[in-house]
Order: C-alpha cells, then structure tokens, then sequence
C-alpha cells in the first residue's frame, strides 16, 4: 500500500513539475499566488481541526512563496511605485501569517486569503503581449 501513495505522490509532483517547466514568467506568478491562497486556506482548516503540525506546515508553505517566491519575483529597478507597494503587501502578509498561527486566528488568514485573491484577480486580469506568430516563425 505504501509504494502506492509513493507512486501517486510522485505522480503529482511529475504534473507539477511539467506544469512549472511549460509556464511562462506570468504564469509562475500566478501559480504562486494560487498555491499561497491554497496554503493559507489549508491553515485555517487545520487551525478549526485543532492539528498543529499540519497548520504550521501550511502556514511555513504560505510564508515561504509569498516571502520567497513572489517577494523574489518583484523587479523593485522597474517595477516603481507599484513594486514596491507589492513588496510591502508581501511583507505584510508573511507577518500576518506568523501572527495568525502564534494566535491561532483565522480572521487573520481570512485577511491574508482576501488580500491574496485581490492581487491574484488583478494579476490574471494582466495579459501579457504575445510575439506575433510571424515573429515567431522568423526566429525558428
């Protein structure tokens, strides 16, 4: 029974992996953001079981991709005024995370998952310009 959940476990992270590998930079971000709001969500449902372990995992998952992964992603030279207010949020948020589990509070995780679908919603609303399909065959 163990080499099947072995076996399915690396199943999800190969899909994982693929889907990472395949995504373009804009992508990454809102894969990021995805997970982070996952994580989050995740916390607050191990906070209400009472089952720590899990909600600190979650919660170090959620402070790890909004403190290192989308904190990381900012290009703060570029990216002005809008940047660093991101950069602030981020911080923001990762605090609020370690306070939410030292407190045990879901209205902060509540917070944090409604700050994170804000940014996500604009994030997704965010095309960015595609090379026309003459361009690209020109480079082939």
């Amino acid at each position: 029974m163990e080499h099947m959940k072995r076996a399915a476990n690396a199943y999800k992270t190969a899909q994982v992996d693929a889907a990472v590998l395949g995504a373009s930079p804009h992508e990454l971000v809102g894969m990021l953001l995805s997970k982070a709001i996952e994580s989050t969500k995740e916390a607050k449902v191990h906070m209400l079981n009472g089952d720590i372990s899990a909600k600190g995992q979650a919660i170090k998952l959620g402070t790890a991709i909004i403190a290192d992964g989308l904190r990381s992603s900012l290009n703060m030279e570029e990216g002005g005024e809008i940047a660093t207010n991101l950069n602030d949020l981020y911080e923001y948020m990762a605090r609020q995370l370690l306070k939410a589990h030292a407190e045990n509070n879901t209205d902060i995780l509540d917070e944090v998952v409604s700050l994170l679908g804000n940014i996500k919603e604009g994030w997704d609303g965010i095309k960015p310009e595609q090379p026309a399909q003459t361009e690209i065959q020109t480079q082939l």
